[in-house]
C-alpha cells in the first residue's frame, strides 16, 4: 500500500498509451496535426502556468536562470539527445521518427509536473495519495492525446515515471527534514520552464534541444543546500 500512488500513476499511463495507440489507427493525418496543436497549447499553458505560480514564491529569483544554464551546458557536454535518438532509433520504426519528441515531452510532462514531485514526498511522509491519484487522472488522458498522435512507444514513459516518483518516495523516507519547501518550489520553477520549451517544440515555433537541459532540474538540489550553508 505504500507506493498505491505511484502504481496508480503508472497504471493510468499504461492504459491511455493503449487506448491511444488504438485510437490513432483510425485517424487522419489531419486529425493527428490538430490534435498535435491543441496538445502543444496545453503543454505551453501548463508549463506557463507552473513556472508563474511558484516564481512569486522563489527565494532565488535567478536561480532558475543558473540552473537552466549550467543544467543546458551539461547536457550539451554529455550530448544527451542524440545519445536519446540513437536509443530510440533501436526501437522505432521508420513511421515512427517523431516517438522521440513524443516520449521526451511525455517523460517531462509525466515526471517534472507539480504533482509528481510532491505526490510521492506527501505519500512518504504524510500518507496522503491525493496528489498522485489527481496527477493519475490527469497522466491518464495526457498519454492518450500523446499515444493517438506518436504512437504506442509512449508507454515507455510509465516506467520512466515509476522510477522517478519511487526514486523520490525513496528519497523522502530516507531524508526525512531534509527536504525543503525552497528546493521544491526551485523545482517547479525549472521544471514549468522544460514543460514550456517541449511545447514550443509541438507547436515547431522554435527547436528547442529540451533533453539538453534536463541536468537543470539537478542544479537546486545542488546549489540551495550550499546558499543554505552560507547562510542565504
Amino acid at each position: 500500500m505504500a507506493m498505491i500512488g505511484t502504481f496508480f500513476n503508472t497504471g493510468m499511463i499504461i492504459c491511455g498509451s493503449i487506448i491511444g495507440s488504438l485510437f490513432k489507427r483510425g485517424l487522419n493525418e489531419k486529425y493527428h496535426q490538430i490534435l498535435m496543436q491543441a496538445l502543444g497549447l496545453a503543454v505551453v499553458l501548463l508549463g506557463i502556468n507552473t513556472t508563474v505560480s511558484h516564481m512569486g514564491d522563489s527565494k532565488y529569483p535567478v536561480l532558475f536562470i543558473v540552473s537552466l544554464a549550467l543544467g543546458g551546458v551539461i547536457g550539451q557536454l554529455l550530448n544527451l539527445e542524440e545519445r536519446f535518438d540513437r536509443l530510440l532509433g533501436h526501437f522505432s520504426s521508420p513511421n515512427s521518427s517523431n516517438l522521440a519528441q513524443g516520449l521526451s515531452t511525455a517523460i517531462l510532462l509525466f515526471c517534472i509536473g507539480t504533482l509528481s514531485i510532491i505526490g510521492p514526498i506527501e505519500a512518504a511522509l504524510k500518507h496522503n495519495y491525493t496528489y498522485l491519484f489527481t496527477n493519475g487522472m490527469l497522466d491518464g488522458i495526457t498519454s492518450m492525446v500523446l499515444a493517438s498522435t506518436f504512437g504506442i512507444g509512449i508507454i515507455v514513459a510509465s516506467l520512466v515515471l515509476f522510477c522517478w516518483q519511487g526514486g523520490i518516495y525513496a528519497l523522502s523516507i530516507l531524508m526525512q527534514g531534509a527536504i525543503s519547501g525552497d528546493l521544491i518550489t526551485e523545482l517547479s520553477v525549472v521544471g514549468g520552464v522544460l514543460i514550456l520549451a517541449s511545447g514550443i517544440n509541438i507547436l515547431k515555433i522554435a527547436e528547442i534541444h529540451t533533453l539538453n537541459l534536463l541536468p537543470a532540474l539537478v542544479m537546486p538540489a545542488i546549489i540551495i543546500p550550499i546558499l543554505h550553508a552560507l547562510g542565504y
